[in-house]
């Protein structure tokens, strides 16, 4: 445990940046199951939409620094390629 003040504000910090991230993570990855389980029951038009959202998710995640870009651009090319196979 941290005995010097600064330190006792950085641990604060950490604890309230991880509870954070965790919960732009938690949200992020139930919006990604949504589509993942449209896409499974092969309806399209709901799939659809539910890919909008889950792109927007994604975006915030990556623009708050919960998840690098790179890692965003992946999840979003490989959920709109099973979209797009679904639809055509």
């Amino acid at each position: 445990m941290a005995n010097i003040a600064s330190a006792e504000k950085k641990n604060r910090q950490r604890l309230k940046r991880r509870a954070r991230n965790q919960n732009h993570l938690t949200t992020l990855r139930t919006y990604v199951k949504r589509v993942r389980t449209l896409i499974d029951s092969k309806d399209a038009p709901k799939a659809t939409s539910a890919l909008k959202e889950a792109i927007s998710q994604i975006d915030k995640a990556a623009s708050r620094g919960v998840i690098k870009r790179e890692t965003a651009a992946r999840k979003i090319s490989r959920l709109t390629l099973a979209v797009q196979k679904l639809s055509a």
